[in-house]
This record gives C-alpha cells, structure tokens and sequence, in this order.
C-alpha cells in the first residue's frame, strides 16, 4: 500500500478536510497543485472541489462509502446540488440527514461492509444512513464517546482506530466492520485517527507530522497480511 505525508493549508490535520473513497476525493477550494496531485496519484481518485455547509471542513462534515455520501442538514443547496450532479456519474447516491448534528464524518465510521454511528444520532436517520450507504447500520458509541467516526478509519481491506480500544471491543468492531483493525496515533501521538488520516483500499495520506512507527502501524492495519 502506498502511503504519502500530506499538510492541507500548512495543516498536519489532513483528514478534518478531506474526504475520498476508492473513486473520489472531496475537497475543499484552494489547495496547491502538488497536493492535488498527491492526493490523485496515492488514492487513485479523480477530485471533487466543493465546500460543504459553507465550511473547509469537508472530513468533518461528509460521511460515506463507495456506494453513498451524506451530507449535514446545514449543506448548502448550490453544494448539494453540485454534488449530486458530480456524483450520479460515479454511481454515488447524495442524502442530506435532517439531524441536529452536522460533524456527520466525526459520527459515522462506513466502509462497504457496515456502518457504526454514535448515540447521538436520532433513531428517525439510521434508517436513511442505511439507504444512502446499502450497508447495515449498527448504532453504538466507541470507547464511551459518540463519534466512532473520528476514532477509526475503515476501507474494507483494513482499519485502524483508537489505541485505548479494549480487546474486548476492539474484537466487535471487527465483528461489526468484517475488517482486522490496528491500534495506531497520527501525527506523533495524535489517538483520534481520523484527524491526521485518509484511505481507501488503494493507498493512505497522513498528516505530515506523523512518524515512522505510527505509519509501520497504519500500514499494518489497512493492508492486513
């Protein structure tokens, strides 16, 4: 798997910006052509320029996997109606939740085999979580926090997630994910992976803080054997 370092706006915390799965990278206005290309020649993706709800904060805001992406209740029209043009081509279905909570990316933890969301996200979503993303959704917080979707990154080879995880738990979100995951930090110690991490099954960009062993670690969790 190839693995690159990658700063957003000088900013290590690459994955509360971007978004991508195995066809498309989201991102936000204005990054360099060189990043640009990082991004495309790592991930194997074809790139998406957009805010969503008005915001930078496109990891933050956009959860998905390869068969759908929700978007927060705050997205704008012009931006919801850009991506769902853009996307229809890639077979990607565009929701919009009506929850009270918009850091959807920070929520919700997808790959193509299952979906796990937080607490915090009313019963009357899960079941258009489960629509847009055809996977089934299980709700349940991770380490007694609401956002299993900053805790982890999930492709459907591998993940890694929290260090503190217990085994105990640790063995039901593989259970739940049908995915190996590693215990990893970014960007020297970072524990909230998500932050300074984004994968699909083709290759990784971490932030450029991140150190040698920790990228040993998130090697060994997305591409497992």
């Amino acid at each position: 798997m190839n693995i690159n370092k990658l700063r957003v706006y000088g900013n290590p915390n690459i994955g509360v910006y971007v978004f991508a799965n195995d066809k498309i990278a989201i991102i936000p206005p204005g990054l360099h052509d060189d990043e640009k290309n990082l991004i495309i020649e790592t991930l194997n993706v074809e790139l998406i320029e957009t805010k969503v709800a008005d915001t930078v904060l496109i990891g933050v805001m956009i959860a998905g996997n390869n068969n759908g992406i929700i978007l927060p209740r705050n997205t704008r029209d012009e931006e919801y109606t850009y991506l769902k043009n853009t996307l229809k081509q890639y077979g990607l279905s565009v929701e919009i939740l009506r929850s009270k909570n918009t850091a959807l990316g920070n929520l919700i933890l997808t790959n193509d085999h299952a979906a796990i969301v937080g607490s915090e996200l009313e019963k009357a979503e899960i079941q258009r979580v489960q629509n847009t993303l055809d996977v089934e959704v299980i709700q349940r917080d991770i380490l007694y926090l609401t956002i299993p979707g900053s805790l982890a990154v999930a492709t459907n080879h591998g993940g890694v997630i929290h260090p503190d995880i217990s085994d105990d738990e640790l063995k039901v979100v593989e259970k739940i994910m049908k995915i190996p995951f590693e215990r990893a930090t970014v960007n020297s110690g970072i524990p909230f992976i998500k932050t300074g991490l984004v994968a699909n099954t083709y290759g990784a960009l971490v932030g450029e803080l991140t150190t040698g062993p920790e990228i040993l670690r998130i090697q060994r969790g997305l591409a497992p054997g």
